[in-house]
């Protein structure tokens, strides 16, 4: 159990390290004092542009993919390996940690992102044939509603699906997708909230069904 809690404890820290704000202090930028105050890569594309968000994707999916990938079978020194823990527990264990991480950074006063981009790099370790589903179904919604926040509900409510699709029927695996499924949705509370008073911003430009404005 040593293990597993040292290796849970390392992927919730390295899930802290948020690449907006990473990206923010060597700018000299907050952006938590930008548009919607989120500390991830939707609010920093609306806020600082393509560049600046594709660095804070690279950073926050990188972790996820560590976290998933590397850290379960690492040695850490003076700690022998758990032979009573289940490693695809483990790795599930510290996915979920490093999402964890993300949401509420320990460094940063547990003000962080929402956890999407860091759930697809955990994916695309455990189960990277789940992943081009949830993008384009995270790509659909957004094209048809603009809302980029239900988008990424929706995406990760279909991995679960995928994942039986496919014959992935692990347990370590059905248990973390449907947690973390419900986990985005618990983040995404103000997003819902917006919606429901009409007032949740649209990415406009991959929005097809906006209404079109005439022109004079």
């Amino acid at each position: 159990m040593l293990e597993l809690g040292l290796k849970t404890l390392i992927a919730y820290l390295l899930g802290s390290l948020m690449g907006a704000l990473l990206i923010g202090a060597a700018r000299g930028v907050d952006i938590r004092e930008l548009g919607s105050g989120n500390a991830g890569a939707t609010n920093a594309l609306r806020t600082r542009g393509f560049w600046f968000a594709a660095g804070v994707v690279v950073i926050d999916v990188g972790k996820g993919m560590v976290a998933a990938g590397w850290l379960p079978d690492f040695s850490i020194p003076g700690i022998t390996q758990d032979s009573s823990i289940d490693r695809d527990w483990l790795a599930v264990s510290c996915a979920a940690a490093v999402v964890a991480g993300h949401v509420w950074p320990l460094y940063q006063e547990f003000r962080g992102g929402k956890g999407g981009a860091t759930l697809v790099g955990a994916l695309l370790v455990l189960a990277p044939v789940v992943v081009p589903v949830a993008i384009a179904g995270w790509l659909l919604i957004v094209l048809l509603t603009g809302f980029v926040g239900l988008a990424t509900m929706i995406a990760a409510a279909t991995v679960p699906i995928a994942l039986w699709l496919f014959g992935l029927q692990s347990p370590p695996l059905l248990v973390f997708s449907m947690a973390m499924a419900a986990f985005l949705v618990s983040t995404h509370r103000s997003n819902i909230g917006r919606m429901k008073s009409g007032n949740e911003p649209r990415m406009t430009g991959l929005w097809l069904l906006r209404p079109r404005i005439p022109r004079p």
